[in-house]
């Protein structure tokens, strides 16, 4: 139970924790006639007894003063091991020490201009004043880093021990100033487990079409910080209910009510949510375990191209041909207009055009050659595509669940026996390019490609080839297509 001794006694005890890191850094404003302050979540965290202070790198400081940008700047001359002025026009000074990252901020009473995000700066005098501006009360609590003293003008407490998010200006004034807060709001509903107080949830609802004034790259952010919590699922759904997913992520919503060709589950919404479930569950799977975004958004995402691809079949059935192939294409756009990086478009891409493949084999008929393509195809995908696939089987029917995890079993065995055989992970044709240039007597060029990749699809077909046997391979295809 959270109480005002129990804070105030964790104060005192953050206080003592950090002395070793910041008691310089206090002892320096404190000299200079300053306060200086520990805001935000780790506040937040200590009293949750959720901060980390034995590993700096999973732990940042927030620190907030009454000193302007230029007096931090000369404060912690000689005290910064490294120093970053990125967000100085902001009020900001970034710094490391000893491996934390910490950042310090004056005292601010920003004016949003409420047509960007960004604000117009204007430095605050005191700590209440500050605290006023933060995005919900259970972020607006600070501890005062001389004497140990616990802050808490707005009821952060209160909430904190409710596990409930409110703002502490009005929230509609607070959404209006930084419309990024209505998604930080959902997802601290996935990182803390809360819920919204009423007022705010409604708030979040009837403003969430103010998310367009917010960039990409920062609703990217807040979207992968929600998906990378341990339960993701509640915020979502919450994302949905409130009309912000379809600001954010309208292909969510869009997979609402779409009955899927199984007729397994209620619609392929709330089968994306059990797959991203099941996902997440499975992750420890993977050689560096989890959690995993790339696995998290192709859990999500895969079956997106399903309401693009229905159709209504004769019988009464329903169908999404070639579903992966629309889907593959549909999260590629989304996910590069949210600004994710090449290589997680494209392995989320990848991961929903192949999700489908396994199936061609759940009745046990693949080959060996179908094995090395499902296999070279996946590449370095191939454990994220093993989760993926095994989150994808939703059914109820507990016959057909077991039928298909031991199907997917027997796969992930064939393929562990030929990578044995036959190291998958580095499949080459058996001659190389300068060998078949050498062996038809043609220069560099296409022709070279062509016939290397002729040889590779013999490699994946057949397995490795004796030597002699490539060669006369190679000189019949070259009959055929070089004319000699």
């Amino acid at each position: 139970m959270i109480t005002d001794e129990s804070a105030r006694r964790t104060a005192g005890l953050v206080v003592a924790a950090l002395q070793p890191i910041l008691g310089e850094l206090v002892n320096r404003f404190t000299n200079a006639g300053h306060e200086l302050a520990l805001v935000g979540g780790p506040v937040r965290d200590a009293l949750l007894d959720r901060l980390d202070l034995s590993d700096a790198t999973r732990t940042d400081l927030d620190l907030t003063t009454s000193a302007r940008p230029d007096e931090v700047l000369r404060l912690v001359d000689g005290y910064a091991e490294a120093l970053w002025t990125t967000g100085i026009d902001f009020g900001t000074i970034a710094l490391s020490y000893h491996g934390f990252q910490i950042e310090i901020t004056t005292y601010r009473a920003d004016r949003y201009d409420r047509v960007s995000r960004n604000p117009e700066v204007v430095y605050g005098d005191n700590l209440a004043d500050d605290l006023v501006r933060r995005d919900f009360a259970v972020n607006a609590m600070a501890i005062r880093l001389r004497d140990g003293s616990f802050v808490d003008p707005h009821g952060g407490l209160r909430d904190l021990a409710a596990g409930v998010l409110r703002t502490p200006a009005y929230p509609q004034e607070s959404f209006a100033d930084d419309p990024l807060r209505i998604l930080r709001a959902i997802r601290f509903v996935a990182q803390l487990g809360f819920t919204l107080e009423d007022k705010t949830a409604l708030a979040i609802r009837d403003m969430a079409d103010q998310l367009d004034r917010i960039t990409p790259e920062r609703i990217q952010a807040e979207l992968s910080k929600l998906l990378l919590a341990p339960a993701p699922r509640a915020a979502l759904e919450l994302m949905v209910a409130s009309g912000v997913a379809d600001v954010v992520l309208p292909e969510l919503p869009g997979l609402k009510m779409e009955i899927d060709e199984h007729h397994q589950h209620k619609d392929v919404y709330s089968h994306s949510l059990t797959v991203l479930d099941q996902a997440i569950a499975l992750e420890d799977r993977l050689p560096e375990g989890g959690p995993d975004l790339v696995v998290r958004l192709a859990a999500l995402l895969h079956d997106i191209g399903k309401p693009a691809t229905r159709r209504h079949e004769s019988g009464g059935g329903v169908s999404f041909h070639h579903h992966e192939v629309v889907g593959a294409k549909m999260v590629r756009k989304r996910l590069r207009a949210l600004r994710y990086s090449k290589a997680i478009v494209e392995a989320v891409s990848d991961l929903t055009f192949l999700h489908l493949r396994f199936h061609g084999f759940s009745g046990g008929q693949w080959t060996d050659s179908a094995v090395r393509r499902y296999v070279t195809d996946a590449g370095d995908l191939l454990p994220r595509l093993h989760i993926l696939v095994r989150s994808d089987c939703t059914t109820r029917n507990k016959r057909r669940a077991a039928a298909l995890s031991a199907a997917y079993d027997r796969l992930e065995e064939r393929i562990v026996k030929i990578q044995a055989e036959e190291d998958l992970n580095a499949v080459r044709p058996d001659l190389d390019g300068n060998e078949i240039m050498q062996i038809l007597g043609i220069p560099g060029g296409p022709m070279v490609g062509k016939a290397w990749n002729y040889l590779k699809e013999l490699r994946l077909d057949r397995g490795p080839m004796p030597r002699d046997e490539a060669v006369a391979e190679l000189k019949e295809w070259a009959r055929d297509n070089l004319g000699s």
